[in-house]
């Protein structure tokens, strides 16, 4: 009987412990406005990321840009809106991706991602 209430203690305890996105996909018909022109100046071993529009509260707030530490052999894809089949707008999460060549392209992108013959 001891030995029960533990299990089911421990699941109990362990439901809290899984793993729940912090944001989830919003889909809105509201296109995003255009995207803000920012200054900004170069700063070695960093890039700059470009501000962008997040859906809050019902309307678009542009969220400036802000730098970030240069990773070598991958290249930053940016935040974006981006529309779907349903004329829908959703917000697609930007991040690092690898780029082992440097071409500029992705590897998951990139026909021959380690060609050592690229111009």
């Amino acid at each position: 009987m001891k030995a029960r209430h533990f299990v089911l203690g421990a699941l109990i305890a362990s439901a809290g412990a899984i793993a729940v996105p912090s944001f989830a996909d919003v889909y809105i018909e509201t296109a995003p406005p255009p995207v803000r022109v920012e200054r900004f100046e170069a700063r070695p071993g960093f890039i700059f990321v470009r501000g962008h529009w997040e859906w809050r509260n019902g309307q678009h707030e542009w969220v400036p840009g802000h730098y970030v530490r240069e990773r070598r052999g991958y290249r930053y894809e940016r935040d974006r809106w981006v529309m779907n089949d349903e004329n829908r707008w959703f917000f697609q999460h930007g991040g690092w991706a690898r780029d082992s060549d440097g071409d500029g392209v992705p590897d998951r992108l990139d026909r021959a991602p380690n060609n050592p013959y690229r111009q």
